[in-house]
């Protein structure tokens, strides 16, 4: 997966991440029994609007964005939302190169990196406390769906 180049993503980007977003989230929504998860009712505007304010990055293997990840500032707290592999690529590293480089981008002005993901999600779980993520909370949403909070120091 190292050949697959990663770079800002902008709102000209928004379609073709929409598009990855919605068949990544799939799999979630099963895992959940939920069709209305947040990344899967996002409308293109918003996301447009989201990709026009914050950090975005994307990962294109040809012509397609296979991975994408976003980020907001908030103080010295860089919060990781949306990171976004194509399912036929999933468990090569993808997710945590586009981790690491979100990081990477916002390390000047970020002391903290936090995020979330939901109790079912192990493999997400895995892959964050891969990363030196540690859990600081859970949250129930709603019944069948508590989020992990997790953070990590940029050291």
């Amino acid at each position: 997966m190292d050949e697959i180049p990663i770079g800002p993503a902008g709102p000209a980007d928004a379609g073709e991440i929409l598009t990855l977003q919605l068949a990544a989230y799939v799999t979630e929504a099963q895992l959940y029994d939920d069709p209305h998860l947040p990344a899967l009712t996002q409308t293109l505007d918003e996301l447009t609007a989201e990709l026009a304010d914050g950090l975005a990055l994307k990962a294109t293997l040809g012509h397609r964005i296979v991975g994408a990840v976003r980020g907001r500032l908030d103080g010295t707290v860089l919060r990781i939302g949306r990171l976004t592999v194509a399912p036929d690529l999933r468990g090569r590293g993808l997710g945590t190169r586009l981790l690491t480089a979100i990081e990477r981008a916002a390390a000047g002005q970020a002391e903290w990196y936090a995020l979330f993901t939901g109790h079912l999600s192990e493999t997400n779980i895995r892959l964050y406390e891969r990363a030196r993520y540690e859990e600081t909370h859970r949250e129930q949403v709603r019944p069948g769906l508590t989020l992990v909070h997790l953070m990590k120091e940029n050291a």
